[in-house]
């Protein structure tokens, strides 16, 4: 008999979270309200971006980092949308740039002035529009500048040349139904998308085709979730037939069975995956929780490995997610999330300790 390690080695075991301070905390936000599984929140190293509620119309904040504690209820939005905005992504590739999908079927970018908002920003750089129902997900190129992507609820995926505000590509026919998630490669070269015919599918957007599809990834009925990992691998989340969470790891050169599938619990939140390639550790916020999941992905079985949970008091209505260069790395943090409660948003910080 080999005295096999119980302990797997892994750096990261110990990674342990901390929420920040109230004077550091974003407080007297009205958060959206809107029923849609998006994260409602999107940071960057110079701004965090929180939707909310506005009277006649989608608006969202955007706060530079630093103006922490109290929100003025008199302070300037981004007000230009005619439905509640449901979904927000920053430019990788300029920290002033930020795109927004809303109701009113079209999706703007705007141009944020370099100290913040001083007044209200009515008037977006660009308007896009082509879809025929609410846009529900927006999500920029990773490595191409001014491609952007959305998706709507007419189950059409457009891709745009933000420059000059015509449609690249438009993929039609590939969904027959609601498209929940869209996620980009490293690369840029594919994206895959998660859909309520409960398929995920990898989608090669210069030829229009699907290169892989999985049917039935998860058995249950409620929103899923798929993102690329570094390594081309897809990391799905979804629910089983018994309406139990689960967390799934396919290959895409063979999608007949998962690599590795865990259940976690009978909770009914969507789950939103946060992924950092550096590290290779997939973070899982569920709406409605007080908790993040953190597993790390490895390249042995089983190969989804549970590393910790960071609980507290309060659910999150919605996540943010800092960029690895928006991080202190003096202090070794290796992940930022900004959880959205009812009335604030709270930065949760994750660190590696030191031996």
């Amino acid at each position: 008999m080999s005295f096999r390690k119980v302990v797997r080695q892994s750096k990261f075991r110990h990674v342990f979270g901390q929420p920040v301070k109230t004077e550091q905390c974003y407080d007297d936000i009205r958060v959206s309200r809107v029923t849609w599984d998006s994260t409602f929140c999107a940071v960057n190293p110079s701004f965090v971006a929180i939707i909310v509620e506005a009277s006649g119309g989608g608006a969202f904040l955007v706060l530079p980092l630093h103006k922490t504690g109290r929100i003025d209820k008199s302070y300037p939005t981004v007000c230009g949308h005619t439905g509640p905005v449901l979904d927000i992504d920053w430019c990788p590739h300029n920290d002033h740039v930020i795109a927004s999908g809303s109701e009113d079927c079209t999706v703007m970018v705007w141009q944020i002035p370099e100290n913040g908002l001083s007044q209200p920003l009515m008037e977006p750089v660009v308007v896009l529009e082509g879809h025929s129902k609410r846009v529900g997900i927006v999500s920029w190129h990773p490595t191409a500048r001014n491609v952007l992507l959305s998706a709507g609820c007419d189950n059409v995926v457009l891709i745009w040349n933000v420059g000059t505000a015509e449609e690249l590509y438009r993929l039609e026919g590939l969904h027959s139904d609601l498209i929940y998630s869209v996620s980009w490669s490293r690369d840029g070269s594919r994206f895959c998308t998660a859909c309520k015919d409960k398929s995920v599918r990898v989608i090669d957007p210069r030829r229009g085709t699907v290169v892989a599809e999985k049917e039935r990834a998860h058995e249950g009925a409620r929103p899923m979730r798929a993102i690329f990992l570094a390594d081309g691998k897809i990391f799905t989340t979804g629910f089983s037939r018994m309406s139990e969470r689960q967390l799934a790891l396919w290959d895409t050169e063979n999608l007949e069975e998962p690599m590795g599938l865990q259940e976690l619990d009978s909770s009914n939140g969507a789950l939103l995956p946060f992924y950092d390639p550096d590290t290779n550790v997939v973070y899982v916020c569920g709406k409605g929780d007080s908790s993040i999941r953190y597993f790390e992905i490895t390249e042995e079985p089983p190969y989804i490995h549970f590393l910790n949970t960071f609980t507290s008091k309060e659910p999150q209505r919605g996540m943010g997610w800092m960029p690895k260069r928006g991080l202190d790395v003096s202090k070794c943090e290796i992940a930022r999330f900004y959880k959205l409660h009812e009335r604030k948003c709270e930065p949760i910080i994750m660190t590696v300790p030191r031996k």
